[in-house]
């Protein structure tokens, strides 16, 4: 299984000027780490609670349709579908039609799922014969991201803009504040 970007984000959900209102600087000297911690901050978020912030396009590469019909998506929220491809052994695709499965983009997992009498074709290829396209994020707009996760990003921008020093590997380091760690609760994933 894998997942590939195929579109990024428009923008950050936080902008350079809330950053640095945040961070009280002054001044344009500093705006390109100020940038950099803001990106940082936010992939940090995506990959730690497999988010997708802001608007972007993925597609998600898998063996085999599950046996149970049930496809579970590694990235949440799920606002659409753009294709769901099984591959051929001599590199052709059948698309399947939207009336084939059934998207819950906004489980806890998200999941695809077959729907209808007619069993889903077998993949051809014995790996990555199933291809889904999907459009992820709470929006295109940075208002559209839940205002913890926000806030939870300018704390994590604040924190590494003031622990720059470089860790050495099996020194002790400084954590994320427990405070970033408990405004993004809401959004992981519980395992039972």
């Amino acid at each position: 299984m894998s997942l590939v970007m195929t579109s990024g984000p428009a923008l950050e959900p936080v902008s350079l000027a809330e950053a640095k209102a945040h961070l009280r600087v002054d001044g344009t000297a500093e705006d390109a780490l100020v940038q950099s911690l803001i990106v940082t901050s936010r992939l940090h978020i995506e990959a730690a609670l497999s988010l997708a912030l802001i608007t972007q396009s993925w597609t998600y590469f898998l063996d085999r349709w599950p046996k149970a019909g049930r496809l579970v998506l590694p990235l949440r929220p799920i606002a659409a579908i753009s294709h769901v491809r099984i591959w051929k052994e001599d590199g052709a695709s059948e698309t399947l039609a939207p009336s084939d499965f059934l998207l819950d983009g906004h489980g806890m997992p998200p999941r695809l799922v077959a729907v209808g009498d007619r069993p889903l074709s077998e993949p051809g290829r014995p790996v990555n014969g199933v291809e889904v396209g999907m459009t992820a994020g709470f929006g295109p707009a940075p208002e559209d991201v839940p205002a913890t996760v926000r806030h939870a990003l300018l704390l994590l921008v604040a924190h590494w803009y003031e622990n720059r020093e470089p860790v050495e590997i099996g020194a002790g380091t400084n954590a994320v504040p427990t405070m970033v760690s408990d405004l993004l609760a809401p959004y992981r994933r519980r395992r039972l």
